[in-house]
């Protein structure tokens, strides 16, 4: 079995045959796909890449990572398993309530984790 590969910063203009294209000439591709919102259809600048065999997994992560591409350089790395449960869950925004500025400063309505 081969290696999936995590392709990040990829251009927006990035398709999965680009995708293809590029780790290519670094080894045999058995997938590549590019992550797209499932709302718009936009890429959301990252993708998969599975190689068929561990070599030329590593042979693409040595030649591709921070290289550039459409002004962007990528970074390519092995893919870590999904967490379970997979997405947000919940669906909001940050965790916690209320609790304004934790630096002491005025507060800044509810919601949030971001401040």
């Amino acid at each position: 079995m081969g290696k999936k590969l995590y392709v990040g910063n990829l251009g927006y203009g990035i398709s999965d045959t680009d995708l293809e294209q590029l780790f290519a000439a670094h080894g045999t591709v058995d997938s590549a796909k590019v992550i797209t919102d499932r709302d718009t259809g936009r890429s959301k600048g990252f993708g998969f890449v599975e190689m068929s065999n561990d070599q030329e997994a590593l042979a693409a992560i040595a030649a591709l990572n921070g290289k550039e591409v459409e002004g962007r350089a990528l970074t390519v790395n092995e893919a870590r398993p999904r967490e379970e449960g997979g997405g947000r869950g919940r669906g909001g925004f940050g965790g916690g309530g209320g609790g304004g500025d934790k630096r002491g400063g005025p507060r800044r309505g509810g919601g949030g984790g971001r401040w």
